[in-house]
C-alpha cells in the first residue's frame, strides 16, 4: 500500500532512557512503514538538554505554538543523583513544567481500559479522566527556610506603589515557609479547556477544591468555575445532556471510589498530578494511561503519562531482554496523529490512529501483553512477549485491518 502522506508536520519530542529506546521501535515497526511521517524533531534527552542549557526545551514548546500539535516521549527530571550520573551543568527543570507553563494548558489524563485487566475499584466500569490545571501552586512556588525569632508576611506591592500585607506566622523556633500564586487569566483558560472538553466526549465535570479551608485562593479557582459556567456554558451542557458540579475534594474522592466512572473530574495542578497516578494504578497501569496537554488557543501536546522506565533500561544496556509497556507511549503517537489528521483534513491519517488504537487493545485481548500485564491479567489463555515482541504482535493486527 502507498504510504499515507502528511500535510503538517508534527512536533516530535524524543526523550530518555527505555522510553528513548521504545520511541525508535514504535517509529521503525508501527509508524514509518505505513505513513510519510513528518515531524520537526527536537532532542529533549537529559544530554541535549544540558548541553544547550535546556534551550531545546523552550524551542520545542514554541514549536508546538507555531504546528499546533506535539507528540513527546517520556523525560527524566533529574535530582542530585542525576547531577552526577549525567554531570550535569544544573539541575535542570522539568520538561514537562516548562512546556505546560509556556502552552498555558490542561492536561486530560484517562485510562486504556481493556479485557482482563481488572481495576482495583470494582465498580469503575469506565473511564475517569483526570483534568489537571498546567499552571501555579507548588511547581512555581517561592519557598524559604527561616532562622528563630522572626515574622513571616505576605507583602503585595501594586503598580502605584501602594502595599498591602498579611502576617503569616511570627516564629519562636525555626520553621520554613512557601508562597505560591496563580493567575485568573490561568484559571479562566482551565475551566474554558474542562467544559470544552467535556461537550467535545460528551461527559460531567466534577470540580473540587478545598474552598472552606483556602477561602481565598481556592475559593477563586470555585468562583471563576461557576462564573465561566453560568454565563458561557451552561446552555450548551443542558442541551448536551450532560452537568458540571463542584464539590470539596475531600467529597469527591468519597464520590469517585463509589461511582461508576465515565466523567472528567478536574483539579488544581498539584492535586491532579497527585490523583491521576491514583486513578491510573487503581485502573491498573500508568503505562494504560493516556495524557494531553490542551491550550486555551486550541494546541495539543500529547504524551505519555508515565516516566522513563530507568529499571529496564539499565537491563537494556547489559544486553538483558526487556518486557517493557509501550501501550500510553503508541496512543501519545495515535493521538498527536489523529488530531493533526483532524485539523489537516486528512481521513487517511485519522483511520490509521484509529487502527492503531484498536490493534493494541486488540493484541493484548488476545492475550499477548508485555510482563506488567501479564501479571495483573485475568485472561485464561495470555503470552508474556518481550518489548519488541509486543510491538510486533500489534503490527500484524495493523497490517489486517489496514
Amino acid at each position: 500500500m502507498a504510504k499515507i502522506q502528511m500535510k503538517t508536520p508534527l512536533v516530535e519530542m524524543d526523550g530518555d532512557e527505555m522510553t528513548r529506546v521504545i520511541w525508535k521501535m514504535i517509529k521503525d515497526i508501527l509508524l514509518e512503514p505505513y505513513i510519510d511521517l513528518k515531524t520537526e524533531y527536537y532532542d529533549l534527552g537529559l544530554e541535549h538538554r544540558n548541553a544547550t542549557d535546556d534551550k531545546v526545551t523552550y524551542d520545542s514548546a514554541e514549536a508546538t505554538k507555531k504546528y499546533g500539535v506535539a507528540v513527546k516521549c517520556a523525560t527524566i527530571t533529574p535530582n542530585a543523583a542525576r547531577m552526577t550520573e549525567y554531570d550535569l551543568k544544573e539541575m535542570w527543570k522539568s520538561p514537562n513544567g516548562t512546556i505546560r507553563a509556556i502552552l498555558d494548558g490542561t492536561v486530560f489524563r484517562t485510562p486504556i481500559l481493556v479485557k482482563g485487566i481488572v481495576p482495583y475499584i470494582p465498580t469503575w466500569t469506565k473511564p475517569i479522566t483526570i483534568a489537571r490545571h498546567a499552571y501555579g501552586d507548588v511547581y512555581k512556588n517561592v519557598e524559604m527556610q527561616v532562622p528563630a525569632g522572626g515574622k513571616a508576611e505576605l507583602v503585595y506591592t501594586d503598580k502605584d506603589g501602594n502595599v498591602t500585607k498579611e502576617t503569616i506566622h511570627e516564629f519562636e523556633g525555626s520553621g520554613i515557609i512557601q508562597g505560591l500564586h496563580n493567575r485568573d487569566e490561568s484559571i479562566e483558560s482551565f475551566a474554558r479547556a474542562c467544559f470544552n472538553y467535556a461537550l467535545d466526549i460528551k461527559e460531567d465535570v466534577w470540580f473540587a477544591t478545598k474552598d472552606t479551608i483556602s477561602k481565598k485562593y481556592d475559593h477563586r479557582f470555585k468562583d471563576i468555575f461557576a462564573e465561566i459556567y453560568e454565563n458561557e456554558y451552561k446552555d450548551k451542557f443542558e442541551a448536551a445532556g450532560i452537568e458540571y458540579f463542584y464539590t470539596l475534594i475531600d467529597d469527591a474522592v468519597a464520590r469517585v471510589i463509589r461511582s461508576e466512572g465515565g466523567y472528567i473530574w478536574a483539579c488544581k495542578n498539584y492535586d491532579g498530578d497527585v490523583m491521576s497516578d491514583m486513578v491510573a494504578t487503581a485502573y491498573g497501569s500508568l503505562a494504560m494511561m493516556t495524557s494531553v496537554l490542551v491550550s486555551p488557543d486550541g494546541i495539543y501536546e500529547y504524551e505519555a503519562a508515565h516516566g522513563t522506565v530507568q529499571r529496564h533500561y539499565y537491563k537494556y544496556l547489559k544486553g538483558e531482554t526487556t518486557s517493557t509497556n509501550s501501550v500510553a507511549t503508541i496512543f501519545a503517537w495515535s493521538g498527536a496523529l489523529r488530531k493533526r489528521g483532524e485539523l489537516d483534513e486528512l481521513p487517511e491519517l485519522v483511520h490509521y490512529a484509529d487502527c492503531l488504537e484498536k490493534a493494541t487493545v486488540g493484541t493484548i485481548e488476545d492475550g499477548i501483553m508485555t510482563g506488567d500485564l501479564y501479571s495483573m491479567s485475568k485472561l485464561e489463555k495470555k503470552e508474556k512477549v518481550d518489548t519488541e515482541g509486543f510491538l510486533k504482535a500489534v503490527d500484524e493486527r495493523l497490517k489486517a485491518m489496514l
